[in-house]
């Protein structure tokens, strides 16, 4: 996951900060040339770093740190308030149109994600604002790019304007506009070509659509696992182009987040949108705050939030509480609760978002395997409708019928069932107003459920690397 080296390295260093009753200037001088080769190693941009250190040790050095209560605190404040500031400090909204319809121009190098990204702006689009966007395919040199959007298209609903490989892109662009302002879209959105490096031949092309479509957003499409190399050809297009944003993708990647902390200082313009996946749904807004949070190990509470909101189903809600105060929540209910939270994605991703909990080792070392979850679906699959509905019928040979259907062991199908029914009273319970069961039902429920799982995942990594190092100490005493 993208900051990931950084964020351990960086709590590291104010771990150690947070005993001191009192900092002198060594200690800041030594926090900073830590901060310093932290970031460094997560591939930020030299003169970045450079700048970025010197604002904060300029900052510790002051009265407002020296003279504090909690000199440690106020130093971790500094360096959350400048991380912020580096990536831009707060959200930046599309530009819009004030007549439809709005032009989107995604340039990048080829391979960065930018077909994808479209189609995963498209989605946003109609999703949250209700739009109805048109898609141009203007790569005519990567014929699976045409194809490419062309699926896209047909997943999102989103019509695609097209005239094959043999058409210049320009004016592939300028019939595309046409049938745009026929259509009524409000939303224009331009897929242009990519090189494996910036060259002459496509800048001019770009500069001529650019000069054509007066886009009102030309988004740069960065691939983040490249690291600062993203920042210098960012740089590039900006200059050739006067790029309005920026969209990193890959972030979900193991990317060392170097691109997010350099490219904003770089180009002068902000990162809009962040990728994390190959969904058409996995496209984020960009907010600096809330990522230099997490990178500090602060969590990212409101991203929980909006992450729990959009995959909320109210109808599904009432369901749920009607069944509970019914008494009658059975293994559909089960398995819809693993879906749902299985949509909001990684459990120990979730769990980093909590404030305190992105220092916990206990999270930290938490791997859940999503073989695990489908494993418990395996055996509610298992289960025919009647024993879906009617839990309490599941008698021992039924319970191993089951356990043969899914492949799994009859003490896991005996212990699911425990768990199931153990959950099912303690919504019964709150139902009825007694609260107190609440901790117990997480603790037992679904949620507390794919948490067991995943500490007993990390149990046996460590009794593995256990077994390892004991293996290692004998080799070492037999020399």
């Amino acid at each position: 996951m993208a900051f990931e080296g950084l964020s351990d390295r960086l709590q590291k260093v104010f771990s150690n900060l947070r005993g001191k009753g009192k900092l002198s200037e060594d200690d800041i001088r030594s926090v900073t040339r830590e901060v310093r080769m932290a970031l460094l190693e997560a591939d930020v941009n030299f003169d970045v770093v450079k700048d970025f250190v010197k604002v904060v040790r300029e900052r510790s050095l002051g009265a407002e740190v020296m003279e504090s209560l909690t000199p440690s605190q106020q130093v971790i404040k500094i360096v959350d308030e400048e991380l912020t500031k580096l990536m831009g400090n707060e959200a930046e909204p599309l530009n819009k149109s004030p007549h439809i319809p709005t032009i989107i121009m995604m340039v990048g190098l080829q391979g960065a994600g930018k077909t994808t990204t479209a189609g995963k702006l498209a989605n946003r689009l109609k999703t949250k604002q209700n739009a109805r966007p048109l898609f141009i395919a203007a790569d005519v040199y990567r014929p699976a790019a045409i194809e490419q959007l062309k699926t896209i298209g047909e997943q999102l609903d989103v019509p695609v304007y097209d005239e094959g490989t043999d058409v210049n892109p320009v004016e592939i662009v300028r019939a595309g506009l046409k049938v745009a302002a026929e259509n009524k879209n409000d939303y224009v959105i331009i897929d242009t070509a990519g090189r494996l490096e910036i060259d002459e031949q496509l800048m001019n092309e770009l500069k001529e659509i650019k000069e054509l479509a007066s886009p009102d957003e030309i988004l740069f499409v960065a691939d983040s696992m490249t690291g600062q190399v993203a920042a210098t050809v960012a740089e590039g297009f900006n200059e050739q182009l006067d790029i309005t944003g920026v969209v990193l993708t890959k972030l979900d990647g193991d990317t060392r987040g170097g691109a997010a902390l350099s490219i904003r200082s770089v180009t002068g313009k902000p990162i809009k949108f962040i990728g994390q996946g190959e969904k058409l749904d996995q496209l984020d807004v960009f907010h600096p705050d809330r990522m230099a949070d997490r990178i500090l190990g602060m969590g990212d509470m409101l991203s929980l939030i909006e992450k729990a909101q959009e995959d909320y189903d109210q109808k599904q809600a009432e369901d749920l509480a009607t069944k509970m105060k019914e008494n009658s929540f059975d293994f559909n209910d089960f398995v819809d609760q693993m879906n749902q939270i299985q949509n909001m994605g990684p459990l120990d991703e979730i769990m980093k978002m909590i404030p305190g909990m992105a220092n916990n080792p206990a999270v930290a070392n938490m791997q859940m395997d999503e073989k695990d979850i489908e494993h418990l679906k395996a055996i509610v699959y298992s289960m025919t409708p009647q024993e879906r509905e009617n839990p309490d019928i599941l008698n021992p040979s039924r319970r191993r019928r089951i356990a043969s259907g899914s492949g799994r062991d009859v003490q896991e199908v005996n212990r699911m069932i425990k768990q199931f029914k153990q959950s099912k009273e303690m919504m019964r319970q709150m139902s009825k107003g007694n609260m107190s069961g609440m901790e117990q039902m997480f603790g037992n429920g679904v949620s507390g459920r794919l948490g067991k799982m995943a500490m007993n995942s990390m149990v046996k990594k460590n009794k593995k690397n256990k077994k390892k190092r004991m293996k290692k100490m004998k080799r070492y005493k037999s020399k």
